[in-house]
């Protein structure tokens, strides 16, 4: 999907034209995948822009990068004051959100920990990441495992898991990949977590399966619970994908979209009832249609 520039970009404590944010080709992340980042979305509401669940994203933000040795050089406060007033400075009023925490140029080598630290703050508009009746396949990559890399820190470097899959999925002609663990049991997409629907109840797989914490995962089990649906995490195998009632992969640029098929496996050929109430319900929480989520807005200006 091709990248829609904006004017500005936050980068260590200044909003600098788009093209004039650089790094240095010697930057140490460049090479060693040393840097966590965050993707968070802002929408329009009634009240005006604001961004959804700000503050879930910068916790995992600074978790990320205290798992993995990074110490941020700014204080909670600022990322989120230079959040809003990047998103403000280039009048959006829709749009993604990407922040990046990384080991920058000073000293080449694996362990380079006095490369200084660099934060910057990047936004622009972006479309739908997938379209509605997404169709699956299973990856013959397995997902990162736990024991070998810190799976729920959101780091660069084991990205690189989730880039061999989506391109193996897309050359195969699927929408988009499904990773298992090295147990095979389900773990999570490549940019997105997974949920079936299996009896009414959602069921998604748990954080030890080396699915990331998905900020939308815990939205939607929020709201799940708040309309009565029971949510339960646990070990799927790669065959209960084939016989849920319906499933849905959900994620900040993801949204909420239905799964048509897993493996050519047809799971529905429309989005099922309860994803639909389900996605509804989100789209609602995060345009600010539903005054019980208020608290989950930042407003911008």
């Amino acid at each position: 999907m091709k990248l829609v520039e904006a004017e500005k970009i936050w980068m260590d404590g200044a909003l600098v034209p788009w093209h004039e944010a650089r790094v240095h080709v010697l930057s140490h992340a460049l090479h060693y995948g040393t840097a966590v980042l965050e993707g968070t979305k802002a929408h329009l509401t009634p009240d005006g822009p604001a961004i959804f669940r700000l503050d879930a994203h910068l916790d995992r933000l600074y978790a990320s990068a205290k798992i993995i040795g990074l110490d941020v050089p700014y204080s909670y406060e600022t990322l989120r004051e230079a959040t809003v007033r990047t998103v403000a400075a280039n009048g959006q009023t829709s749009c993604y959100i990407r922040h990046l925490v990384h080991r920058g140029y000073g000293e080449m080598g694996i362990s380079a920990r006095d490369c200084p630290v660099s934060v910057s703050i990047a936004t622009w508009e972006w479309g739908a990441y997938l379209a509605e009746g997404v169709r699956l396949m299973t990856s013959s990559w397995r997902r990162n495992d736990p024991a070998v890399v810190p799976t729920i820190a959101k780091a660069t470097g084991p990205y690189l898991n989730s880039v061999l899959a989506k391109a193996e999925a897309l050359e195969a002609g699927f929408d988009e990949a499904v990773l298992l663990n090295a147990a095979g049991n389900v773990s999570e997409c490549t940019a997105a977590n997974l949920f079936l629907v299996v009896g009414g109840a959602l069921v998604t797989p748990p954080t030890a399966a080396g699915a990331l914490a998905g900020i939308t995962q815990d939205t939607v089990e929020r709201l799940a619970a708040d309309l009565g649906i029971p949510v339960r995490r646990q070990d799927i195998m790669r065959g209960e994908l084939y016989t849920a009632d319906e499933m849905f992969l959900c994620g900040t640029a993801v949204g909420v979209v239905w799964v048509a098929s897993v493996d050519h496996r047809v799971i529905g050929r429309a989005e099922g009832p309860v994803t639909r109430v389900i996605r509804n319900a989100y789209e609602d929480a995060a345009h600010g249609r539903d005054a019980r989520y208020r608290d989950w807005l930042t407003p911008v200006g």
